[in-house]
């Protein structure tokens, strides 16, 4: 009986309830806040002193006369009348255009077909890296290599035309080839990079669709035209529009190889900004003519955006 009576009963097991959370009082947010803001300072400060504060010292300079030597002196739109009358900036602007023209037209062509060819031929990662080297090599030595190699006299190119042809061809000197010779410069430093993106977007393209496509007794022109290119439709957007900005923008290629010339043929919009700027000291007048190239490349970034969104579905 007193063995009975000692015995315990016991109940289940009861666990202890976990602690409450502790929630983040201000104190806690504001020091998230203050750390938030030390890590974006670096690259606001980057953002205001290299982009936002040239470019509106360059809006403001765009409606003033202004010599670098004198203070600026504000005119109102007097810079912008100038333009308007000025048959050298039109030029330049044409031959700009041409420029571009060449560039996307035969860049994106001879790219869509070499990415092509590489997939087709299922390449691995060091011909894609061989391929992209052209692009990493700076505008400046590729002027001055393909300068020497289509020199009239000495080039190595210039003297397996003269063999075949009994005359060399004036590809710098001559007002006919000077646009169509660094348009080519361009395509071939920047092919590579062009050809890589497309790669990749032919990589996304299931491979049952092309199956599909030979059982239905297409060709491989069919399928390239019915299949490949509506899928690819985004990719070669984004590559146009990126030729179009960077052909907009070429000035290196041209101040090595040509400086403009010959009169003027190659006389890009970007060159004779620089000769106004830094030959002629009028920073006012390119500060304009910059403006106005700015505002051409935001109209090119708006078509981009709406080209883009218009061919978002193919792949759905």
């Amino acid at each position: 009986m007193q063995d009975a009576s000692a015995q315990v009963v016991r109940g289940p097991a009861t666990t202890a309830p976990p602690p409450p959370r502790r929630r983040k009082g201000p104190a806690s947010r504001r020091n998230d806040t203050w750390v938030a803001w030390l890590l974006v300072t670096p690259a606001v400060l980057g953002f205001g002193v290299f982009f936002a504060y040239p470019m509106l010292r360059g809006v403001y300079l765009s409606f003033t006369e202004f010599h670098i030597l004198t203070p600026p002196v504000w005119t109102g739109l007097e810079n912008v009348q100038q333009l308007i009358g000025d048959n050298r900036f039109w030029h330049s602007l044409g031959v700009t255009a041409y420029f571009v023209v060449l560039t996307v037209v035969l860049g994106v062509g001879v790219s869509l077909l070499t990415a092509v060819v590489l997939h087709r031929l299922g390449v691995g990662t060091t011909v894609r890296g061989l391929m992209i080297l052209p692009f990493l090599i700076s505008g400046v030595v590729t002027a001055l290599v393909w300068t020497w190699m289509l020199d009239p006299q000495l080039g190595i190119v210039n003297q397996l035309i003269t063999w075949i042809t009994g005359e060399p061809v004036m590809f710098f000197s001559s007002d006919a080839w000077a646009v169509p010779t660094l348009a080519a410069l361009n395509v071939w430093k920047s092919m590579g990079y062009n050809a890589v993106l497309i790669f990749a977007g032919l990589q996304t393209i299931p491979a049952t669709i092309y199956e599909a496509g030979r059982i239905d007794g297409a060709s491989e022109f069919q399928m390239f035209r019915s299949l490949t290119l509506p899928l690819l439709r985004p990719i070669l957007v984004m590559v146009v529009i990126l030729n179009v900005i960077n052909a907009t923008q070429i000035f290196d290629i041209v101040q090595v190889s040509t400086k403009g010339g010959p009169a003027d043929a190659s006389l890009v919009l970007q060159m004779y900004i620089y000769d106004k700027a830094f030959g002629q000291f009028d920073f006012g007048y390119a500060a304009t003519m910059s403006l106005a190239l700015f505002l051409m490349l935001v109209a090119v970034t708006f078509t981009q955006m709406r080209m883009a969104r218009a061919s978002e579905s193919d792949t759905n």
